[in-house]
């Protein structure tokens, strides 16, 4: 939901006090005193002439006990973005399921060699924080486990998306999150984007997501980590 007050658009002022409230009517004294004093977004006198106007331009509906409710275009649209939210909620929710359960066969299957090999490149606590990332934050440009070549780009804090390269051929890992330039580089670990992104190579192919950590592994003194 954007957090910003749409004041100069009515319609959409309302869609955002309705999403709030989330009443399907309410008295026309209950809005002003939810307008002024809980919501504080006009002056009593404001909103009052708010109210009047938009049942004048019919983008509000009054009955004859003076109870309000939206016009039904607004309701239609207001039912949309409830819709839309539930999904984008649930697939959350579904999305945290799936970190959960793959970050629980991680700690669960330690012996494997896999995990053997992610865990050496990891400091403790790292495989936790892969749980905040899902599979939607990343688009996988170019991926080539035979030949070695990832390159990604993996939403973040920043309003760009972190970038992602592994070469095998130029042995470089080349990332630059805050964490990975200021922690992890110099110390040839993994940051939270490097350990979610081959625990996804591992789902869609674990012989070569292994292979491909074995390679960085066992020559590990020519590979740079850098920025």
């Amino acid at each position: 939901m954007n957090f910003t007050i749409p004041r100069k658009n009515p319609s959409e002022m309302l869609l955002y006090i309705w999403k709030i409230i989330d009443l399907p009517n309410i008295s026309m004294n209950e809005l002003l005193y939810t307008i002024s004093f809980e919501l504080f977004f006009l002056t009593p006198n404001k909103a009052q002439e708010f109210i009047q106007s938009s049942i004048k331009n019919k983008l509000l509906e009054i009955d004859e006990k003076h109870t309000l409710s939206l016009s039904e275009p607004l309701k239609k649209t207001l039912k949309k973005w409830q819709a839309n939210r539930k999904e984008a909620i649930l697939s959350k929710i579904q999305t945290k399921e799936k970190n959960n359960k793959a970050l629980d066969n991680f700690k669960k299957n330690k012996t494997s060699t896999f995990n053997t090999l992610l865990n050496a490149f990891l400091d403790k606590g790292t495989i936790n924080r892969t749980a905040s990332i899902s599979e939607e934050d990343f688009n996988l440009i170019e991926l080539d486990l035979q030949e070695g070549k990832i390159k990604a780009q993996v939403a973040g804090s920043k309003k760009l998306p972190y970038i992602i390269e592994i070469n095998n051929i130029k042995k470089q890992i080349i990332h630059n999150c805050h964490d990975f330039q200021t922690k992890r580089a110099e110390n040839k670990k993994f940051c939270k984007h490097l350990a979610k992104l081959f625990l996804l190579l591992k789902e869609k192919n674990e012989e070569s997501a292994t292979s491909f950590l074995r390679e960085i592994a066992d020559n590990i003194n020519s590979w740079e980590f850098s920025s």
